[in-house]
């Protein structure tokens, strides 16, 4: 063994051991910063493909009860948080389910609304569901949560 210069390292230092510490933690950070975000956005998604599906099927049951449709017996806003009770017509029934299942899958909040607007006796339908997204949210995105899904269609 040579000792001329009188040092000897006999192992690993604890400032090495503190910068791979280091390093491994803001990885780990990365990570977590990162399902965190892949989740949040993975809600948002659900909550889209929840209004979209949502519009689809008041537009099959506009088509299914297609004399109310084009007399504009659907056309009206409601609130998942004040469904109304009405369910004197098929269409008034239909829109009480529909407000249920808008408050079920989208939350039962004022913000939570369905708008079914028809044009002329062609059935020319626009369905907007509007709900609050905003616990999908990153602080850098948009602050309001907001989300509207805007549904086109002829009867």
């Amino acid at each position: 063994m040579n000792r001329c210069n009188g040092r000897h390292q006999a192992g690993v230092g604890l400032i090495e051991v503190l910068i791979a510490v280091l390093v491994l933690s803001i990885g780990f950070l990365g990570i977590a910063a990162l399902q965190a975000r892949s989740l949040s956005m993975n809600n948002s998604s659900m909550a889209r493909s929840v209004a979209t599906i949502a519009s689809y099927s008041i537009l099959d049951a506009m088509r299914a009860d297609l004399a109310s449709a084009q007399g504009h017996a659907y056309d009206g806003t409601v609130k998942a948080n004040a469904c109304p009770t009405d369910t004197s017509t098929l269409a008034s029934a239909q829109l009480v389910q529909w407000c249920g299942q808008l408050a079920a899958g989208l939350g039962a909040y004022a913000s939570t609304t369905g708008t079914i607007k028809c044009t002329g006796t062609l059935g020319d339908c626009t369905v907007t569901v509007t709900f609050d997204d905003s616990k999908s949210k990153s602080a850098a995105a948009d602050t309001s949560g907001t989300q509207t899904v805007t549904t086109r269609a002829m009867l």
